[in-house]
């Protein structure tokens, strides 16, 4: 049998994601899955813990499912304390059957064995119901360890009406958005934020422009924080803070939803799933808003990334994992739950819609009656599927935040912080066990 250390560094290459499945060495769940043999007219409760508002699809899973019960319990989102609650609840061996993991922290899970192999009940009959990108998340070494629920596609939010009022054209390259930045800043606004603490928004930026923060070479993880491409990007955004055109503030937070409520901040570069958070903390706003491509570096380009995006992971441990997938499957299928989970602002489905038929085809007020959502149907269509996660991105992603915080301090550039984090990143590889280098 292959050590832990091979398997985890085999399939990250650009064709598949890590294949991370652990093998015969220390792991972090103390009980493995085990399907329970139901008795005929036998009732089942399943836990799902997430933090995401799904209380609607799962009420109406429920409903038409009396047999097999689904009992959502909200925990703190991802690294708030979701992640580490999940943690625990594997080492302790009392794991819910269903869990929320977005697709950057499924190898983090795979590292300690705690996701249930899924092709082992079927899932691999599944496939073709989703989007081939997001499914492949869930996938390594040849298994499906998680479905795909939503992603995260890139756009532009802006204010329509004070680019018209500014007399404003709306960027179509990164250039042109400086140049904006600059007319919007005499008028007393900023164009947008810069938020500190928010790695993979970031991320999503070089993503964009074709670069790859993580590759391997045969079983060695290779790190590139620093390439041609990243360094351009973090040279741009450190122009647009050392001139003041930038807002070095949290996104989510009071402040930048303050801004977005007052016009303080005319644009955001975001997922799709920001709509629902614009929405819901701007809502005076409303008709104001407009979306457009990410600004480009190559002008007549549609180059896109991701930010975010979760799956609905069993984890290691289930005593029903028939009945888990069948719930998972249908939550991330099926139209009704689409719609609800749609209406949550749960982002971009993992599944094979038509947009047109779907609440994200309607045209919104809220949007002044843009068809927004084809926007980021274009942008899905052009995310670079390359990019990849490393099973330390939680902790790795840390140390550019605190490297992003030093530059807002007044400590370096970006570009330094980048250098810096890059050697943190591969020591946190070489912690796990894994052969790890920087790439130059």
């Amino acid at each position: 049998m292959p050590t832990r250390r091979k398997v985890l560094a085999w399939g990250a290459a650009a064709a598949a994601a890590p294949a991370l499945a652990g093998c015969g060495e220390k792991v972090g769940a103390a009980r493995t899955t085990t399907a329970t043999r139901r008795r005929p007219g036998q009732k089942v409760t399943l836990t799902f813990w997430t933090w995401v508002p799904l209380q609607k699809a799962v009420a109406l899973w429920n409903k038409q499912n009396p047999d097999v019960r689904v009992d959502v319990q909200t925990v703190p989102a991802n690294t708030s304390g979701g992640y580490q609650k999940m943690h625990s609840s594997l080492t302790a061996g009392d794991p819910p059957d269903l869990a929320q993991v977005e697709y950057y922290a499924l190898p983090e899970f795979m590292l300690v064995n705690g996701l249930t192999n899924l092709s082992e009940y079927g899932a691999d009959e599944l496939k073709g119901a989703y989007v081939d990108w997001q499914w492949q998340q869930g996938v390594f070494a040849g298994k499906t360890y998680a479905i795909p629920q939503a992603s995260g596609p890139m756009g532009l939010f802006y204010r329509q009406d004070l680019f018209d009022k500014w007399d404003v054209e709306v960027p179509a390259t990164w250039d042109e958005y400086r140049a904006a930045a600059v007319k919007i800043k005499k008028r007393g606004s900023l164009i947008t934020a810069f938020p500190p603490a928010n790695a993979q928004w970031f991320a999503a930026l070089p993503w964009q422009r074709g670069a790859r923060w993580v590759t391997t070479e045969g079983d060695t993880w290779v790190v590139d924080l620093t390439s041609p491409e990243s360094l351009e990007v973090a040279d741009f955004w450190d122009g647009m803070i050392s001139d003041g055109l930038v807002s070095p503030i949290q996104d989510s937070q009071s402040a930048f939803f303050k801004g977005l409520q007052t016009g303080g901040l005319a644009t955001w570069p975001g997922a799709q799933w920001y709509d629902a958070l614009i929405r819901g903390n701007a809502p005076r706003t409303e008709g104001r808003w407009r979306v457009a491509e990410l600004p480009q570096w190559e002008r007549g380009a549609h180059a896109s990334s991701n930010w975010g995006g979760s799956a609905t992971a069993i984890l290691q441990g289930s005593r029903h994992p028939v009945e888990a997938l069948e719930f998972a499957h249908w939550l991330n299928t099926d139209p009704a739950a689409i719609d609800l989970l749609i209406a949550a602002g749960y982002g971009w489905p993992a599944a094979r819609i038509e947009l047109a038929g779907s609440a994200l085809g309607k045209p919104d007020p809220f949007f002044g009656g843009q068809r927004y959502n084809e926007v980021f149907q274009l942008s899905d269509r052009n995310v670079d599927t390359s990019w990849r996660f490393a099973p330390t991105t939680t902790q790795s992603y840390a140390h550019v935040q605190d490297a992003f915080g030093r530059v807002l301090a007044g400590h370096g550039t970006l570009a330094d912080a980048l250098k810096d984090a890059e050697g943190k990143f591969v020591d946190d590889l070489k912690a796990k066990g894994l052969e790890a280098r920087s790439a130059r």
